[in-house]
């Protein structure tokens, strides 16, 4: 699986304690990780949660990436952006239960997480156990087992319900601000990722435009 990471401005100054919980864990189980920003509070990539919404739709959407890994102050800006955008389906979690919970029940494909609030000693090992309950096991299992006939169909009425309520990803990109767009995509290490990865010739086309314009 292919985990995409993406920091905000305001947490940026934690990128490597979360950088390297999250490889720790994720590349032992055969996941590649990609940090896509900020690697520190001097990244030339300025983000804010709103840029995050976008660039994980991209990646989602592209199928550049399977996972995103986000996170801001109280995990609930990112959380928010990210399921704003078509195709993601993005988990606030806070401890280890949550990210089994949100594993084995919803089945998304993003996780926020709060990297100031409660962000004390020995935060880099809570971060390890969360990561570890999202990507040791097969996801989608349920909790309890008995129920997980009901959980994947409830998953598949809010994917219906998603793609009824959404616009599609390239629709979503000439609709917005596009300065911001802009500012979201500019990062090096999102384009080198993005670029590298990216399935959907048309997203690729669309963010290639926007860059040069």
């Amino acid at each position: 699986m292919k985990i995409a990471l993406i920091i905000e401005n305001s947490q940026a100054a934690k990128s490597s304690i979360v950088h390297d919980a999250l490889t720790s864990v994720a590349e032992p189980l055969g996941h590649s990780v990609a940090h896509c920003g900020m690697s520190g509070p001097d990244d030339e990539a300025h983000l804010t949660y709103p840029m995050i919404g976008i660039m994980a739709g991209i990646l989602i959407n592209s199928n550049a990436a399977d996972f995103i890994v986000t996170g801001c102050g109280t995990g609930m800006g990112s959380n928010l952006a990210c399921n704003a955008m078509p195709g993601v389906f993005c988990g606030l979690v806070i401890d280890p239960t949550d990210a089994f919970l949100f594993a084995q029940i919803n089945d998304g494909n993003a996780i926020s997480m709060p990297y100031a609030k409660g962000f004390g000693w020995a935060a880099e090992l809570n971060l390890q156990d969360c990561y570890r309950k999202l990507f040791e096991g097969e996801p989608g299992l349920g909790y309890p087992r008995e129920r997980a006939a009901v959980m994947a169909e409830n998953r598949g009425i809010l994917t219906k319900l998603k793609e009824a309520s959404c616009k599609d990803m390239l629709a979503v990109l000439k609709s917005v601000d596009q300065d911001l767009l802009k500012a979201a995509v500019s990062g090096e290490k999102f384009q080198e990722f993005f670029f590298a990865n990216s399935q959907d010739a048309a997203l690729t086309d669309y963010v290639k435009q926007v860059l040069a314009s």
